[in-house]
This record gives structure tokens, C-alpha cells and sequence, in this order.
């Protein structure tokens, strides 16, 4: 009897352990709160709210969506990463909190590498765009001008540590060139000093750059995909360009706690992918120039763990040091 009840109790054990382990069967039963660690009115809160709608619709739940703002996305990305492994706390963050900040900040409170992936819902390739005032018109004339001219080129860029500035030290190393860095706190004035012809060019995304393109306000000399993209047709890669092995590309992706059940994270990607597929989703999406991105749990670890690998690479060969 005593091996019987032994036995019955290890058996309970490894049932509550694994219905531990298990989403729950009618998760969400409350309201779900996705964290965009930035201010309201950007790409990655806009995207954020189409989500959130569909979601809401899915799921008869309430989804809000809450601003963190600060520190590069740090704040934000703190709140959720030690936030209650449940479901009811997620991060729709982009490269900052998720791939790049621990190679500019000394001391942070979580682990990118820990996150839980979910989803990677869209990208945006990243471009090189040339000031209307600049001769240049193709990548070669680019190179040729920075080559010949080194450290003058004036390229605005954002303060160390966005994707942005980034993409512009890897356009150094790959190209071989010095450039005339230019920081800015916002895109806004980035934008508006290369129309005016006070900077020369800038790393843009390309739902930003693509409006003032087709305006015949800016030149886009190349774009940073691994592939042409649809709406740019005629514009080389920078990898077929003259730059193999470049890729600038800014994500907006979901991730969960550390901690969180598989079981639970699958049940997030299915309904997350499913929502991707709807066509008021598509139509939204795509106005505002996003490449959706609808994959697997493993699709998406992979594409986050290929851009720490990217970032932390070019960081290292560049000697970017943490410096907050």
C-alpha cells in the first residue's frame, strides 16, 4: 500500500506540474496589456494599436496598448521582462529593448536573450537616403565622394545606440570610409536638415523615406534588404550594390517575460498569426509601408537572435563601447 500511495503521489506531482506548464485552456480571461516602450504616435505604437484591435476582436478581451517611453526602450522593456510570466503582460518592442541597448548601456535589469519570442509581425528594410542637394544619384557616387573626401560626408544619424546610427557604422566598416557623423534627439529634424541640404544623407526606414521619394523630395540610392522590395523596384541592395553581407532591417516583434510557458507562448503566436491574415490587418498595414512577417515561434527566436548576432558583430569590429 505504501508503494501504491507513493506512487499516486508522484503521479500528482508530475500532473500539476505539467498543468503548470499548460496555457491556460481559455486564456485571455482579462485584459491583456502590450507594452510599446516608446512615445505614443510612432511606427512601432501605430502597429501596435492595429494589433491590439484585431486581437480584442479574437480574443473578446480587452487589449490596451500603454506607452513607456525612455532609455532607448530600457523602460519599457524592464516593466514587461519582469512582469508576471501569465500572458497578461507582453512587450511589442523593436530592435532597441530586444537586440541592440545591451551593447550601449552598462547595466541593465534583463537579458534580451532571455526574452520569450512570440512573433515577428512586420519589418522595415532601412534605405540610404541622399539630400536632394547632394550630386550623388547611386551608391558607387556615394562611396566615391566619402572615399574622397573622408570624414566630410556629413550623414545624419541618431544619438548612439538606435538602429539608425547602427546602420550607419556599418555602412563604414563595409564600405571602407570615414563619415561626418551629425546626431539628432528626433527623425524629424534628421529628415528635414537632409531635404534642406545641411546633411548630405541619412539611414531612413523605408516606410518613412518612401512618401518624400515619390514626392521627389529625396533620392533613395539603395536599400538595405537582402532582396529588392516591391515598392522600389529599380533601387539596388546595398549587398548587390558594391556591399555584400549588408543588412539593415528595423522589426516590430512581440516577446513575453522569461518564463513563460511554451504552451502558452505557441497559443500567442497562433492567434497573433492569425490576426495577420485578416484583411483589414493587411490593408492597414500595408499603407503605413510594413512587410508583414506572419511565421513560427522558432522563425521569430531565430530572426532575434540572427540580429543580436548582426548588431553585437558590428558593435565589436566598430569598438562601440556601453557608455549609459
Amino acid at each position: 500500500m505504501k508503494v501504491i500511495h507513493i506512487a499516486v503521489a508522484a503521479a500528482l506531482a508530475v500532473a500539476a506540474q505539467t498543468g503548470h506548464s499548460r496555457a491556460q485552456p481559455n486564456y485571455p480571461t482579462r485584459t491583456v496589456k502590450m507594452i510599446v516602450p516608446y512615445p505614443p504616435g510612432g511606427g512601432t505604437d501605430l502597429l501596435a494599436r492595429v494589433l491590439a484591435q484585431q486581437l480584442e476582436q479574437k480574443w473578446k478581451q480587452t487589449v490596451i496598448v500603454e506607452n513607456v517611453g525612455g532609455a532607448e526602450g530600457n523602460i519599457g522593456g524592464e516593466e514587461v521582462a519582469h512582469a508576471a510570466p501569465d500572458g497578461y503582460t507582453l512587450l511589442f518592442g523593436s530592435p532597441g529593448p530586444v537586440a541592440l541597448n545591451s551593447l550601449v548601456y552598462k547595466t541593465m535589469s534583463y537579458d534580451p536573450a532571455k526574452w520569450v519570442p512570440i512573433a515577428v509581425v512586420a519589418t522595415s528594410p532601412y534605405v540610404l537616403v541622399v539630400s536632394p542637394h547632394f550630386a550623388a544619384t547611386n551608391l558607387a557616387q556615394v562611396i566615391a565622394d566619402a572615399k574622397a573626401n573622408p570624414g566630410a560626408l556629413a550623414t545624419a544619424t541618431p544619438e548612439v545606440g538606435g538602429l539608425g546610427y547602427f546602420t550607419t557604422i556599418e555602412f563604414e566598416l563595409l564600405a571602407h570610409v570615414k563619415l561626418l557623423l551629425v546626431p539628432y534627439h528626433g527623425l524629424g529634424p534628421e529628415i528635414a536638415d537632409v531635404l534642406g541640404g545641411h546633411d548630405d544623407m541619412m539611414f531612413d526606414m523605408m516606410a518613412t523615406a518612401l512618401p518624400l521619394y515619390r514626392a521627389g523630395k529625396e533620392k533613395i540610392v539603395a536599400v538595405g534588404a537582402t532582396s529588392r522590395v516591391p515598392e522600389l523596384p529599380n533601387v539596388p541592395t546595398l549587398a548587390e550594390a558594391g556591399m555584400p553581407g549588408f543588412r539593415a532591417v528595423t522589426f516590430f516583434g512581440i516577446v513575453a517575460p522569461p518564463g513563460t510557458p511554451d504552451a502558452l507562448a505557441d497559443k500567442l503566436n497562433r492567434d497573433i498569426v492569425d490576426c495577420m491574415k485578416e484583411p483589414t490587418f493587411i490593408a492597414k498595414t500595408k499603407a503605413m509601408g510594413m512587410n508583414l512577417a506572419p511565421g513560427s515561434r522558432a522563425a521569430a527566436a531565430k530572426f532575434f537572435a540572427d540580429e543580436r548576432e548582426l548588431w553585437s558583430k558590428v558593435a565589436n569590429e566598430a569598438g562601440i563601447k556601453p557608455v549609459h
